[in-house]
Parts: C-alpha cells; structure tokens; sequence
C-alpha cells in the first residue's frame, strides 16, 4: 500500500462507516414510530463487513440495540478488531499483507 492510497482507504472507511450509523439512526426512528424495520442480522453485517466504528456509535449515541445480547458482545469486540485491523494496516502494512497471505495459503491448504 502506498501513502497515496492511504487517505483514500481512510476516507472510503470512513463514509461507509457514516453510512452505517445512519442505517442505525434509521433502524431507531422506525422503532420509535412503528415503521418498518431493519433486520438485526443486517445491522450486525453491516458491522462485520468493516462498520464497526458507525455501528457501536450508533449504539452509544442513540442508546439503540443497547440490551440485545448480540450487539452488546459483538458491538465492542468487533470495534476492538477493528481499530487494531485498521492500525496495523496503516502502520505496518507490509506485515499486515503478509498476515493475509499466510492466512489465505493457509485456508487454500498450501
């Protein structure tokens, strides 16, 4: 990775990241008026697949999906991953291509 792709990579993290916290600010709206709702396995996708920031933001600043089981052991614990993730790509991405090397090798079973 070069330091050019660096910014680009931080802000495209950080509109999806937006973007989750407003499905989730959508999700409690519709909760508060009885609307339709979005599905608790799409919110906890949308986590997964690297929205994890907007996710537990949207959990702690609007107190949404604060008792679910689910989001308040998953939230964090996908925050946790998350953060060190993203820092160990930007700080030492050569190591961090390595690890997803060795760990795709390894799930191919080379």
């Amino acid at each position: 990775m070069t330091s050019a792709t660096t910014p680009i990579l931080v802000a495209i993290a950080a509109l999806y990241n937006v973007v989750v916290f407003g499905v989730y600010a959508f999700d409690k709206a519709a909760a508060r008026n009885g609307d339709w709702r979005v599905r608790e396995s799409t919110l906890l996708w949308l986590a997964v697949l690297g929205g994890g920031i907007g996710a537990i933001l949207g959990q702690r600043v609007l107190r949404h999906k604060t008792r679910k089981p689910p989001f308040h052991v998953v939230l964090p614990a996908l925050f946790v991953l998350q953060m060190f993730l993203g820092l160990t790509i930007l700080l030492a991405p050569e190591t961090a291509l390595a690890a997803i090397r060795a760990g795709v090798q390894a799930l191919a079973g080379r």
